[in-house]
């Protein structure tokens, strides 16, 4: 009889400790209400969008979403695009105004 008894609370216990553990990982199952028309979670500013602004770009965690290590890699490297294009630019205007200038 105390075989059988140990054995309940065992059960009861480890059920209880899978419970919680599953409440913990997977929520209530409450939904979030959908964003309006138009809405985006993601932020960036509206004009001179820098390579810190790309690498800080973080996207909605969904179930069947994107791979999270492929997307920061594919922002990392436009974020180091977006650097190398930048100082290109600027030394390309930097080179127009030494040539306008000694003209």
């Amino acid at each position: 009889m105390t075989t059988a008894l140990f054995y309940l609370v065992v059960m009861v216990f480890v059920a209880a400790v899978v419970f919680l553990l599953a409440s913990v990982l997977f929520g209530r199952g409450e939904e979030l209400p959908p964003l309006p028309p138009g809405a985006s979670p993601t932020r960036l500013p509206a004009d001179d969008v820098t390579s810190d602004d790309l690498r800080n770009v973080r996207f909605q965690l969904v179930l069947r979403g994107y791979k999270m290590s492929e997307v920061d890699w594919v922002l990392r490297r436009l974020g180091t695009e977006l650097d190398d294009l930048r100082a290109h630019v600027a030394d390309l205007e930097h080179r127009l105004e030494e040539r306008a200038a000694a003209e």
